[in-house]
């Protein structure tokens, strides 16, 4: 494991200046959104954005893992943002010549989310590489701070440019973050080369089978995931359910209102995680955490129509998210050898991640096709319309609350699972 004799300098470095590049990449993402609904007034088609995203870092991120394990990591950091600089210069050049089309978007999230699935192994290998192990949870905490402030960050930064100079100033901004990091990666920080070991010449299946192995010869790390994965499912629910409740009663200042609380949850999260002193059990704080929250947050939003509750709410479900992934981060990386760790992470991330589209179109289907019209066909003295109201915005009340019921019986559920192992890295 790393002995950094520079102790935590270079992680400082990297950490903040690939935090500034991903804030310029969310404000290009946003404003790109935002340019998309005007153009098409269709919610789908910017939903479609973030699809267009996930599938192929879903699909593709087990095989990616085994490259990633076999590449220098710094130069491949540094070739997938050259990468992705290049999509976000094609798009500013079809802006620009005003021959920019819907699909053009389709088909630079998709190679985005293609290279992303290189990049990200590629990323945690070289965190590990730069953090000496003591300093795992503190830093853990600062990565958790960092995408906070960028949640909160980039919406409102990104909105307040596109309106007052348009898409050009976005991207504009985005490049310039682009650059600040990728010449800091290029002469300022080094990251130690790791040994892939006899299996680099193996074909690339049977190396990506080795991070698949690997997770069934540890289930301690295997059951985190699945875990997350559920609990990832109803969260991204979660996601697609909350408009469709707040925009029909409150509009959408208040939705965004709303949204940034869960951001400012995570920073004070993160603080919270960076601080606290090492659990006795890391697993038990990972299951509790996610208990909390979605035990808690969406009956919440299910049973009040008052944003300031709503806003208690947001701020409950998230401010124990940070908490738990700095326990996940120091559990995957005192578990998984340096060597594995590209590749073990890419199965997590196909593992992990794998919900979060099928909640996405599972929420939305069932507050459009269950919940609403389930609830207009009620009475106006019926117990689910005093419980969750009537209108538009009631199916999603009521989505809110199988929501909740879904996510405490899964978590009391696969707790028993968690229950049997324990993680102390005393």
């Amino acid at each position: 494991m790393n002995n950094n004799p520079v102790g935590l300098r270079d992680f400082y470095l990297l950490w903040s200046t690939q935090s500034l590049s991903q804030l310029g990449s969310a404000m290009t993402s946003f404003a790109l959104t935002l340019w998309l609904y005007e153009k098409t007034g269709s919610a789908l088609s910017t939903a479609m954005l973030s699809i267009c995203s996930y599938a192929p870092y879903v699909l593709m991120s087990i095989f990616a893992g085994a490259i990633t394990d076999r590449l220098d990591k710094k130069k491949t950091m540094l070739a997938c943002d050259i990468f992705a600089a290049g999509c976000t210069v094609l798009i500013l050049v079809l802006y620009k010549t005003d021959r920019l089309c819907v699909w053009h978007l389709y088909a630079v999230n998709a190679l985005s989310g293609l290279m992303n699935t290189v990049q990200q192994p590629a990323s945690e290998v070289a965190y590990t590489l730069v953090i000496p192990k003591a300093q795992y949870q503190k830093t853990g905490g600062l990565q958790s701070l960092s995408r906070s402030l960028i949640s909160i960050g980039n919406p409102l930064i990104a909105a307040a440019v596109y309106g007052a100079a348009g898409l050009e100033a976005v991207i504009t901004v985005d490049l310039l973050t682009f650059a600040a990091a990728f010449v800091t990666l290029a002469f300022f920080i080094p990251i130690p080369e790791v040994t892939a070991g006899a299996g680099n010449e193996e074909k690339l299946i049977t190396l990506a089978a080795e991070g698949l192995r690997f997770l069934k010869k540890n289930p301690l790390v295997l059951h985190v995931i699945l875990f997350m994965a559920g609990v990832n499912l109803i969260a991204s629910a979660f996601d697609a359910v909350l408009p469709a409740l707040v925009i029909p009663l409150r509009g959408n200042g208040v939705l965004g209102i709303v949204t940034s609380c869960s951001g400012l949850a995570m920073v004070l999260g993160s603080l919270l995680a960076t601080v606290m002193k090492k659990p006795r059990d890391r697993v038990r704080v990972i299951y509790r955490s996610m208990l909390f929250a979605l035990g808690i947050e969406n009956f919440v939003l299910a049973f009040s129509r008052n944003p300031l509750w709503w806003c208690i709410g947001q701020i409950v479900g998230w401010i124990l998210v940070p908490v738990m992934s700095a326990n996940q981060i120091v559990i995957m990386r005192n578990s998984i050898p340096v060597e594995l760790q590209g590749r073990v992470y890419a199965c997590r991330n196909t593992l992990q991640f794998f919900t979060i589209p099928i909640g996405l179109s599972l929420g939305g289907f069932f507050v459009d096709e269950v919940c609403e019209p389930f609830m207009a066909a009620r009475a106006a003295d019926s117990l689910p319309v005093l419980l969750f109201g009537s209108g538009k915005g009631s199916g999603a009340a009521l989505m809110m609350f199988v929501l909740g019921v879904s996510g405490v019986l899964f978590c009391l559920a696969y707790g028993q699972i968690l229950k049997r192992y324990r993680y102390d890295d005393a």
